[in-house]
């Protein structure tokens, strides 16, 4: 079944519906208290998703929707290797960072939504090999295994995502990821 297209003011509520969950979480939220706090009734939320899981899940997708394109803009803009994979990483972690601790333990704490912080997490780590791939192919890399750095990457982001990188060390998930920009740019130097 092909995706609906929003109308104005279903996006308008989608993006203060993120606005919500990402400053506060949203494990305790009740959808009369959503469609309170979002001034709708809970008819209108319906028509974004038909249960506040659904719900959620659509505002964690578009939130790492639009992420993903501001990112990928950023990385657009930049030609160096070096720098590519540095703005990849540091945009990651600019977009990570306005997130709430209470919206990324409600996040990894829900199958649907940690489903999706997994998928992106997927993608990224895909995104940090090609980036690698690419560098060393023009000659700005040392000839390293793009595939393991990529793993290491992916390994990094995974735990992350987990809370195992705030546990251990105390970074937020933005600072840890800015971390892991400067360690992979470092390593990977000519």
């Amino acid at each position: 079944m092909p995706p609906t297209r929003r109308t104005a003011r279903q996006t308008d509520l989608l993006e203060r519906l993120v606005a919500l969950i990402v400053a506060e979480g949203f494990a305790s939220f009740t959808l009369d208290g959503l469609a309170e706090r979002l001034r709708c009734s809970k008819t209108t939320l319906y028509q974004l998703a038909s249960s506040k899981q659904g719900l959620v899940r659509e505002a964690v997708k578009h939130y790492f929707k639009n992420a993903t394109a501001a990112v990928e803009k950023r990385v657009a803009d930049t030609s160096a290797p070096a720098d590519r994979v540095l703005v990849y990483l540091t945009a990651v972690a600019e977009q990570l960072r306005p997130l709430s601790r209470q919206f990324l333990d409600d996040m990894a704490d829900f199958d649907t939504t940690r489903e999706v912080y997994e998928a992106n997490t997927r993608h990224a780590a895909e995104r940090i090999r090609q980036l690698i791939t690419e560098g060393v192919a023009a000659g700005a890399f040392r000839d390293v295994h793009a595939a393991f750095v990529g793993e290491v990457a992916a390994a990094t982001m995974e735990a992350i995502q987990r809370g195992e990188v705030t546990a251990r060390t105390g970074l937020g998930d933005a600072d840890a990821y800015a971390e892991l920009a400067s360690l992979i740019v470092h390593a990977v130097a000519p």
